[in-house]
This record gives structure tokens, sequence and C-alpha cells, in this order.
């Protein structure tokens, strides 16, 4: 297990217009998460959005994909591609 994941989302061309009615129960997913001491940072990059980076803590890799599988933005189809890094913090 590392101590910090970082998971990087690549984002539909699109994700300013079709995010709207995801963009609630995604927010509530990050912060089920953030509650439970799994995840630190978060947020969208780019402007307008065309990604999004989340720092995950003291889970492993296995986590972050199954925290993936249920993202409201991937079961709508608004992301087109993930990573998960480990994440050397300085």
């Amino acid at each position: 297990m590392s101590d910090n994941l970082l998971l990087i989302y690549e984002y539909v061309a699109d994700m300013g217009e079709r995010r709207g009615p995801y963009r609630a129960a995604h927010l509530e997913h990050i912060k089920r998460a953030q509650a439970a001491g799994q995840i630190g940072l978060a947020g969208a990059t780019g402007d307008p959005p065309n990604g999004g980076a989340i720092q995950f803590t003291g889970v492993t890799p296995e986590d972050v994909e199954a925290w993936v599988a249920s993202d409201p933005y991937g079961e709508a189809g608004l992301v087109l591609s993930h990573k998960i890094l480990p994440w050397n913090l300085v």
C-alpha cells in the first residue's frame, strides 16, 4: 500500500456542459471518502474542465479502482480514461 495515490481523470471534451446532472452525486461520492479519511485534495483541472485529480491516502490501488467504478461521472460515461499513480509528496 502506498501512503498516497493520485487518481488522474481525463474527461470528455464537453464536460462543462454535460456534468450538471451528475455533479452533486460525484461531489457526494468524494465527500464520503473524505469523511472516511481516504481522500485529501480533489479538484478539476483545466478551464473549461478537461480532467480531474484526486489524492487518496491509506488505500490500495484496488480500493481506488473500486471507487472509480462507482463514481457517478464514470457511470455516466464522462470519464474517458484514468490512471492511478503512486504520489511521493515532499
